[in-house]
């Protein structure tokens, strides 16, 4: 979700696939500030990640990329993997194809305005283009792209590209059942930016007016999907795209919406024609073996650095296999699943392969279903239900083995390694369900007449610490007369999958990310995009508008005891832990750095390269 340090004004997805969502769903490895000190500048001079033995082709200077502008691309590749779920899709930005999995490949595709640093820190990337606030009264920024930044076809990219951007982020934009055209992950952009991006569609130069202070200013517009595409795809030329959009002209955006939402859909193993998937980052796709692994390949009209290495290679390989295969060297990078045996089999790996551990911003949680079930309109049934999850005891047994300060996690706004996280937690939560109570809990089934009551407990499988955190679930609930079902399945997040068909009663995964101040309205707010279980409440509908458009760092943390409040009260959720980090790299490849964000140690892909 988010990593936000409450000492200024705080804030999804890094490098190019930015957009002002709540978090990114994955598996295990399931937005940092945009604080009013979120540039290079203000970053640190430490990973957030530790590591020993790492290599460099140039040491960085700070937590953001180091320069290796000299680099010369090395005919190798390398191969990695963060799981085996399978990649989705080159559009990255629907509810379906938003996850952890799918971004830390779309993220290599795609260049934008600014990535996250390993502590989770803003920083401006430059060599993509450059923005500053041009006025104060009405909030304006102008953003200027660079003159050769272009797509990987040879068209440059203008701003009709963003223009497009912002329009699928626009629920104002709706269908003939009053529906957003766009399928969009976020609305954002569209309810703080009236009127959209201003300037000449063919041009490089564009301005934004919001409609009053926005707390994540800096990091709302990242990259696009190419708009020339979406145009030559609905019959249209691109300025009749652009004044489509500007006009607000839905009957004539309708196939380029239907486009956008569906077109580069394809089956496992398959990617769209060529001309299709064009990008403006440092690699692009190349070859899809389902259910085994996905290459992407320098892209050779990339306007920036050239990458380190020619091919990097997504392997779908089984948490519980990742050491095995780093040690037979179908692995150069693993980010496995991170447990005490992991721990322990990396470590005897120690003097071939960098140990990267620490925490990241990434935290693990059951929320309900409010659509439909037992606990839909029951906080009676929900306050029993949280009563017999046994928090503490899942938290010894799974990850204090990894992480000895691992604690359980009180909070959803502000993680538990995080500098106010104590004072939130403190005037936020009574302690309520600190201790098991399956008593207390038997007493509300009995007095509701739902001894019995099925929960079938979802989540992305196989994933044995969620099946293990499911037995403890089960072996504490059941006996509070809960009937406790492990739903655990593969498709779990995928399109039509449990999560988006609401086919569950508690879904448990986590949120990851960087962290902006506002990706909890995404989530928690009502009717938005990532809000799968169907919550509504107006006070933290009108508390998230509160914290979205204030700057000061005190008011941002009274709204936030004020949303933590309503959350705990009405038990959206029941928050467990933040996750251990653990990640393993051949020791011969340089410029591997880890971080806590949810790009994970993917984030500067396209710098590492193999020694000779």
């Amino acid at each position: 979700m988010k990593l936000r340090k409450l000492s200024a004004a705080t804030a999804i997805l890094a490098t190019g696939a930015l957009v002002l969502s709540g978090c990114t769903p994955g598996g295990d490895n399931d937005d940092a500030e945009a604080e009013e000190t979120s540039n290079g500048e203000n970053g640190g001079n430490t990973d957030a990640i530790t590591a020993e033995g790492q290599q460099f082709t140039t040491e960085p200077e700070d937590t953001g990329k180091a320069d290796t502008s000299d680099l010369e691309t090395m005919d190798d590749e390398i191969s990695v993997s963060i799981g085996e779920t399978e990649f989705i899709s080159y559009q990255g930005f629907t509810p379906e194809t938003y996850s952890t999995y799918n971004s830390v490949v779309v993220n290599r595709l795609f260049d934008g305005f600014g990535y996250w640093g390993t502590d989770n820190v803003w920083y401006p990337n430059e060599d993509f283009g450059s923005y500053e606030v041009t006025s104060e009264d009405p909030f304006t920024v102008e953003y200027t792209i660079g003159e050769d930044v272009s797509w990987s076809d040879g068209t440059p990219v203008t701003v009709a590209d963003y223009v497009l951007d912002w329009a699928y982020q626009n629920a104002e934009l709706t269908n003939s059942d009053d529906e957003p055209l766009f399928n969009g992950i976020s609305q954002t952009y569209g309810e703080r930016v009236l009127e959209g991006p201003q300037g000449d569609p063919e041009g490089k130069t564009f301005t934004i007016e919001y409609t009053e202070p926005f707390a994540d200013w800096e990091i709302l517009v990242g990259s696009a999907l190419p708009a020339h595409v979406v145009a030559e795809q609905s019959d249209m030329e691109l300025d009749e795209l652009v004044t489509a959009v500007r006009e607000a002209d839905t009957e004539a955006l309708e196939p380029a919406a239907e486009f956008w939402n569906d077109g580069w859909f394809t089956d496992p193993g398959e990617f769209p024609d060529e001309e299709l998937i064009p990008v403006t980052g440092p690699y692009k796709l190349d070859n899809w073996q389902a259910g085994e692994s996905l290459t992407i390949t320098a892209n050779e009209e990339y306007w920036g650095s050239a990458p380190g290495t020619e091919r990097i290679v997504y392997r779908f390989v089984n948490d519980g296999q990742h050491v095995q295969a780093l040690e037979n060297g179908d692995l150069n990078i693993a980010r496995p699943q991170a447990t005490v045996d992991t721990r322990g089999q990396l470590e005897r790996l120690e003097d071939d392969f960098v140990l990267h551990e620490g925490e990241a911003a990434t935290w693990e949680h059951l929320d309900f279903n409010f659509n439909d079930g037992a606990f839909s309109d029951s906080l009676e049934l929900r306050e029993a239900f949280a009563m017999c999850v046994p928090r503490q005891q899942i938290v010894s047994n799974l990850i204090e083995p990894v992480n000895p300060e691992a604690s359980v996690l009180n909070a959803r706004e502000s993680l538990s390694f995080e500098e106010n996280y104590e004072e939130i937690v403190s005037e936020s939560y009574e302690g309520t369900y600190d201790e098991v109570d399956v008593e207390g809990a038997r007493e509300i089934l009995e007095a509701e007449d739902a001894v019995g009551t099925e929960v079938r407990i979802g989540y992305a499988g196989p994933n044995p610490r969620r099946t293990d955190t499911v037995a403890e679930i089960q072996a504490s609930c059941d006996e509070a007369g809960f009937e406790i079902v492990d739903e655990g399945s593969e498709d779990f997040f995928a399109p039509g999958g449990a999560l988006e068909t609401g086919d569950y009663e508690v879904a448990l995964f986590a949120w990851a990310g960087s962290g902006q101040v506002v990706s909890g309205q995404n989530i928690y707010s009502t009717d938005r995009p990532q809000n799968y279980g169907g919550y509504s409440n107006e006070t933290v509908d009108d508390l998230f508008n509160q914290l979205a458009t204030t700057e000061d760092a005190d008011e941002q943390q009274e709204i936030i005891i004020g949303i933590e409040q309503e959350l705990w009260g009405d038990l959206f959720g029941i928050p467990l832990y933040v996750h251990p980090q653990l990640s393993g790299s051949d020791i011969t490849i340089s410029n591997v750095r880890d971080t806590a964000s949810q790009d994970q140690i993917m984030w500067n892909a396209e710098q590492w390269q193999r020694a000779e």
